[in-house]
């Protein structure tokens, strides 16, 4: 008995039915769109963190694992966008990570996983950037994607060049290993008058709030397209009172849920460290080289296949030990803990 043909969940006319894809992710960008968003994502406030880092490991252990770090996330990104424009000559343009993941992985519990990591992480710092301040990428893309992604990368890490090592060689010459967690605290230590003229603390923090606003934007993407796909009608207009108000009313609950939760849990750094340590580390360092891997098939010989496994065995090996830690240190601030409280722990 003949099976019945099975329905493309790509397909194109069931994407012109989505409202996720028609209102949100807008494929009408150039490879400066995906330059800007990527510099929005990765370009933040975490910099000022650096010269910490640097604190931990010294000059020649920090230089070089903020340049490996680069390389590879470089390279990770690299890898995703060739997956990406792989799919897309064979005619499956995604606009999805949670789309690329089923064709690629199934749709089995990895691509389960792949939907639970990417939208705790999102929501995780939509949390993140309110309590601070106080993979959507693709579908930004006009088709043809191809070179776009990389032009935009290329863009993307000019900036990170020029911002990483600058802020982390500066923060730490100036003050070594009396360098915060934060340099615009070591800027103002608890005894003493400030090392910096009150307006240049002032312009820094009015940059990082703005800064914030903009990540806070960018990763609340992916809960704005799940929940339009479902309350919008495609038919209507974007702007419509038949999709406006909904949009409207559900962004502005899911900014409350945020706001809310940032200032419940003022040790969210704690939290952070747990998704951190199992979200990014999953789905920066190890699905990428598994996507590509199980999409291209290099052979075992070659030295694209081991250097792609290399990077997941060791990744994979520092996401288990940082979960680890990161739950061993949540658990031993725990005491330090109060609901609602303006002291951020960690």
């Amino acid at each position: 008995m003949a099976q019945p043909p099975r329905m493309d969940p790509f397909a194109q006319n069931l994407r012109d039915r989505d409202a996720g894809a028609a209102f949100v992710l807008q494929s009408k960008g150039e490879w400066w769109h995906a330059g800007f968003h990527l510099t929005t994502a990765i370009v933040g406030p975490t910099i000022l963190t650096l010269p910490y880092a640097f604190r931990g490991l010294g000059w020649v252990l920090g230089f070089f694992c903020l340049t490996v770090m680069a390389i590879v996330t470089f390279y990770s990104y690299y890898l995703m966008s060739k997956v990406l424009e792989h799919c897309e000559k064979d005619g499956r343009r995604h606009i999805r990570f949670r789309e690329l993941a089923a064709d690629v992985l199934g749709s089995g519990w990895m691509f389960y996983f792949v939907i639970l990591i990417q939208t705790a992480i999102n929501t995780g710092i939509g949390i993140g950037a309110i309590l601070l301040a106080g993979q959507c990428l693709e579908a930004t893309l006009a088709p043809p994607a191809t070179g776009k992604m990389v032009k935009g990368l290329q863009m993307c890490y000019a900036v990170i060049f020029v911002t990483f090592y600058s802020a982390a060689v500066s923060g730490y010459w100036v003050f070594g290993n009396k360098a915060n967690s934060n340099i615009l605290n070591s800027l103002l230590p608890d005894e003493g008058p400030s090392l910096a003229p009150t307006w240049v603390i002032g312009l820094a923090v009015i940059f990082v709030l703005l800064q914030l606003f903009a990540i806070g934007l960018v990763y609340s993407q992916v809960a704005y397209e799940i929940m339009e796909k479902k309350s919008a009608d495609v038919k209507q207009g974007m702007f419509s009172k038949r999709n406006l108000i909904p949009r409207i009313i559900l962004r502005t609950l899911y900014v409350i849920f945020c706001g809310f939760f940032a200032a419940m849990l003022p040790f969210f750094g704690d939290i952070n460290a747990v998704v951190g340590a199992t979200g990014f580390i999953p789905l920066d360092f190890v699905l990428p080289m598994l996507l590509y891997n199980m999409t291209f098939k290099p052979p075992k010989s070659s030295f694209t296949y081991w250097i792609n496994m290399s990077i997941i065995v060791v990744f994979t090996g520092a996401g288990l030990m940082g979960s680890f830690s990161s739950v061993r240190q949540l658990i031993l601030d725990a005491n330090k803990f109060k609901l609602f409280s303006s002291n951020v722990v960690g």
